[in-house]
């Protein structure tokens, strides 16, 4: 058990992986505002869940079929490997889009060109692109949309510190970034 001025729970049983009943909103997921303590509490559960099927060898394909977006300038970043990772070990297919949204297009062709992205992706992951931008995608997608879930400065960078095990703090990162995944893409 982990705490954070108070005890929350971090295990789930088994069956938890396949629940549908404790989805996140995804926006919340697109600031740099802390996270409440259910968030906290659904996010590390699901991934010390996540971590106890991998070590039995129990993981499961849980996002087959979903096509997720990564969009960034670089797709060898190191978050752009983590958010990848992440992804595939769950079954997702992920596709590099080099972002070419700015603050000088036409209302009419932003909101086309995020619809498009929100028929082509089931999600979508912004990497150093302007938190105003990703706002307004996020509104006009239809999908949820991150804000660098996979960056060390986002607030789900710190859960992998709670949890209680001996992995390896990128192993704890890559399952505290696919829990907020099945969290909150349906």
């Amino acid at each position: 058990m982990a705490t954070l001025g108070h005890p929350i729970q971090v295990c789930f049983v088994n069956d938890m992986l396949c629940s549908n009943s404790m989805f996140l909103n995804p926006r919340r997921f697109l600031s740099a505002e802390p996270l409440t303590s259910g968030d906290i509490g659904i996010v590390l559960g699901m991934a010390c869940a996540l971590q106890k099927a991998a070590s039995t060898g129990a993981t499961q394909s849980l996002l087959r079929g979903k096509n997720l977006g990564l969009m960034c300038e670089s797709e060898v970043s190191r978050e752009a490997i983590l958010f990848r990772q992440s992804a595939l070990e769950l079954g997702a297919r992920v596709s590099h889009v080099r972002p070419s949204l700015s603050a000088h297009m036409s209302q009419a062709a932003y909101r086309q060109t995020a619809q498009m992205l929100g028929r082509l992706y089931n999600a979508l992951e912004c990497q150093g692109m302007d938190s105003a931008i990703v706002a307004q995608l996020d509104r006009e997608a239809g999908v949820p949309v991150f804000l660098g879930i996979a960056d060390a400065s986002h607030p789900t960078a710190k859960l992998a510190d709670l949890l209680e095990t001996s992995a390896s703090p990128e192993d704890k990162r890559r399952f505290i970034v696919q829990a907020v995944l099945l969290r909150t893409i349906n």
